[in-house]
């Protein structure tokens, strides 16, 4: 990476933030797989902060819900 970027803590939102600007500075660097990792790394921080802070649920209950919100956007509700 080119720029500094804050350690976040393993299961701590801090830690997501790390891998969101670990991914625009890969963007900024025109590194596509390098993007790409950082959005893997996204998902693992996703998942280490479900187990810390809410450890009865997945990941793919995130996804059902980002789904029905993808569809929200789409036809202009929630349903």
């Amino acid at each position: 990476h080119v720029r500094e970027i804050p350690k976040g803590v393993i299961g701590e939102s801090s830690k997501i933030l790390e891998e969101v600007l670990e991914l625009q500075d890969a963007e900024d660097q025109n590194a596509s797989i390098m993007a790409l990792v950082e959005l893997s790394d996204m998902v693992g921080a996703i998942e280490l902060y479900l187990e810390h802070r809410h450890p009865t649920v997945a990941i793919e209950d995130l996804l059902i819900m980002s789904h029905i919100t993808q569809r929200a956007f789409k036809n202009g509700r929630r349903t």
